[in-house]
């Protein structure tokens, strides 16, 4: 297939790279020209065959709001924008509304592997009609890893529902982060415990606790094993809080993310241990900014 894609930075780049591995062409559109493959969004478009389509990934809000609406003045009726940002979900019916207005089709697609993508694969939650869905599956089945296809992608449900089960997946991501960091500050302060970085690599094999974020806390021992370059300052990119706001509409009781959530805003008040591990967490997977000590 041939798509167009716009955003190219940590997630659009290799998500571009590793679609064109799988053989299929992509023309993309970043501000930076270093990395753009066209000059505008205009040109960008005219290089894509019709029905159009094209993925955008930028930060949601008023971002993606301004490339949706410029690209909802470009692309004609039977074209196709997907949205595979974090988006609050509420976005999607707005855009879709605003978009079917002139025929254009939308579909919102959570999307999670961070910076390791380009090489594992992408776990994907669609969203949107079963027709538009089957005609993106060969970009789908490139973007996420090899095997079973319901073990990496979901079509969750009609528009909104991708961006709702990515908001979630997130909220959960805050749980385990905050869990594992907790039990980094009692290690640490243990006299008993000689080493803190063996007993997480102890864990990464045959105990109930290993997993991909245990793998990569032990990576972040190894670059910084007191985490003497990571100040505990933990930001919350969005996810988080919509989840619990869900929660409390729904009538759902979610301590755990919601103290997970707390926690981060307490971070930036605070030297805890454990922020420093959640702040080194999120750069591991996703490349997150990390402020310095």
């Amino acid at each position: 297939m041939h798509i167009g894609m716009i955003g190219l930075g940590k997630m659009g780049g290799n998500m571009r790279e590793r679609l064109r591995r799988a053989g299929h062409t992509v023309t993309g559109y970043d501000r930076n020209p270093d990395v753009s493959d066209a000059a505008s969004v205009q040109e960008m478009v005219a290089a894509l065959p019709t029905p159009r389509i094209v993925w955008v990934m930028v930060p949601a809000g008023a971002i993606t709001d301004s490339v949706v609406g410029e690209l909802g003045g470009l692309l004609e009726a039977g074209d196709l924008i997907i949205d595979g940002g974090n988006s609050r979900f509420t976005d999607d019916a707005r855009h879709a509304a605003e978009l079917g207005a002139k025929g254009v089709r939308f579909v919102d697609c959570g999307v999670s592997g961070g910076v390791w993508g380009l090489e594992n694969g992408y776990g994907l939650m669609a969203g949107g009609s079963a027709e538009d869905i089957a005609e993106l599956m060969p970009i789908f089945d490139s973007l996420r890893p090899e095997g079973e296809r319901a073990d990496s992608f979901v079509h969750v449900g009609e528009v909104g529902a991708g961006h709702y089960a990515k908001m979630v997946h997130n909220g959960i991501e805050y749980g385990l982060m905050q869990a594992y960091a907790e039990g980094y500050e009692l290690l640490e302060h243990k006299d008993i415990i000689k080493d803190v970085p063996g007993t997480f690599k102890a864990w990464q094999k045959g105990t109930v606790v290993r997993s991909w974020l245990l793998d990569l806390l032990v990576n972040a021992l190894d670059e910084d094993p007191e985490l003497a370059q990571v100040a505990p300052w933990v930001e919350d990119s969005g996810e988080g809080r919509w989840t619990v706001e869900e929660a409390i509409a729904e009538a759902v009781p979610m301590p755990v993310i919601t103290s997970a959530l707390f926690a981060r805003f307490a971070s930036r008040d605070d030297a805890s241990p454990q922020l420093k591990m959640v702040s080194a967490l999120r750069h591991q997977f996703g490349g997150h900014a990390v402020k310095k000590a």
